[in-house]
């Protein structure tokens, strides 16, 4: 992925060395009888990728987050990565990448686009939408529409599940950046409405299908940006659909339990997961990620 000199987003913060205050929570690796072995089955699982518990509390479960309009997000301009800061910097260009592709397709359709923070951490960090850990993965809170990543979450995804790579790392964000869109469309409102009516098993199925449409949102960023900026090299687009393969919910259950129970899925299975994102990818087109309205996600 040929990333290098393109343009940073500024709406970009970082909380890392004590900049994002005290209190959340934390997972000990090798302490109280927790493995690293648990805790990445935990953190993949707890995100993209299994059950995302501050993505499911923000977008799905009842709360004041949505009772009220959410502010705006302000610019950080005067926020620049380190030069050696690798890792943040290909974030920033990623994010600043789906403002050009959203903020686009936003104005075609006579409308703005705000865009959400980009919140860099290390271990834990306070959310509008609750104590954020590192455990949790990346996640987005639409009370204060903010991406919230980890940076170690990338290493855990390269060492641990061989799902490394540039462009694997870009679908996390985008991932994340189809939730913000999701919480702009209102999509984040009527699934609250429509939870407090399901059983448990109804509730699963519903957050299957609002992170598939993330994922085909995020295949619908690809090809548009790809298409501005030509930025892709052979591999690339099957490093994330290998990566989002890898942790479907089947795959992560199985690893866990040697079992995989679908009605206790959130976030849907490899095959249907790559299925989405490859409808995005293919079509480029926002209106083809209705997941709502397939008969079968």
């Amino acid at each position: 992925m040929r990333w290098e000199g393109e343009r940073e987003s500024t709406n970009v913060e970082d909380r890392r060395g004590g900049g994002g205050g005290t209190g959340g929570f934390g997972v000990p690796l090798g302490r109280g009888g927790i493995g690293l072995g648990t805790i990445v089955i935990a953190l993949v699982g707890g995100w993209l990728l299994g059950i995302n518990p501050l993505t499911l509390l923000g977008i799905l479960a009842g709360g004041p987050m949505d009772s009220a309009p959410s502010p705006s997000p302000a610019p950080h301009a005067q926020h620049r990565p380190a030069p050696d800061d690798r890792a943040e910097r290909f974030s920033a260009v990623v994010l600043a990448s789906t403002e050009d592709v959203w903020s686009a397709e936003f104005a075609r359709r006579g409308a703005r686009y705000e865009p959400p923070v980009l919140v860099i951490y290390d271990g834990r960090t306070h959310t509008a939408c609750g104590a954020g850990s590192a455990a949790s993965g990346p996640f987005y809170c639409p009370a204060d529409r903010k991406v919230y990543l980890d940076l170690g979450f990338f290493r855990v995804m390269r060492e641990q599940l061989g799902a490394g790579g540039e462009f694997a790392q870009a679908y996390v964000i985008a991932h994340e950046v189809g939730h913000h869109l999701q919480n702009l469309a209102g999509t984040s409102a009527k699934i609250q409405s429509a939870r407090e009516r399901m059983n448990e098993r109804q509730f699963n199925a519903l957050s299957v299908r609002v992170e598939l449409q993330a994922d085909c949102y995020a295949g619908v960023w690809a090809k548009l940006s790809e298409q501005a900026k030509g930025w892709l090299d052979r591999g690339d687009v099957q490093q994330a659909i290998d990566s989002a393969a890898s942790v479907g919910d089947d795959r992560l259950q199985k690893r866990a339990q040697g079992v995989a129970v679908p009605d206790s899925f959130t976030h849907g299975s490899s095959e249907q997961r790559t299925r989405w994102f490859r409808t995005g990818l293919d079509s480029g087109r926002l209106q083809d990620c209705d997941t709502f309205s397939a008969r079968a996600p």
